[in-house]
């Protein structure tokens, strides 16, 4: 079945760095565009990055611009989120998804997230 599973939360000061990785298995990984999200607490989910099935193209929430990087490795089923210049406001639980087609359906796929928290 369909799994993504993220890594590489934690707890960083402001102004520093994190690497998020989503590994991927059961489907074909090089087919699909491929997304961060994230949810801070009271607040509604919302799309940080976007990356082509590619990776040629990619694309940002105003917030992030300049600082996060989406990246990926086809070879290893895997996304990644550099995220640098780091924000008390990027505090979030991050979850990795894609738009998945299985048995002609295209559904949604979620990781179970991973805690970024950023405090001095």
């Amino acid at each position: 079945q369909v799994q993504l599973v993220e890594s590489g939360g934690g707890l960083v000061q402001p102004g520093g760095s994190l690497r998020l990785s989503c590994a991927t298995s059961g489907f074909t990984f090089s087919n699909y565009a491929m997304n961060w999200y994230r949810q801070a607490p009271g607040k509604a989910r919302e799309l940080v990055a976007s990356i082509a099935s590619t990776g040629d193209t990619t694309n940002y929430a105003d917030p992030v611009k300049g600082r996060f990087t989406i990246s990926r490795d086809n070879a290893k089923n895997t996304v990644y989120l550099q995220m640098n210049s780091l924000k008390p406001e990027d505090t979030a639980v991050y979850y990795c998804n894609s738009v998945i087609r299985r048995f002609d359906i295209w559904s949604p796929y979620w990781g179970q997230g991973t805690q970024v928290t950023v405090s001095s």
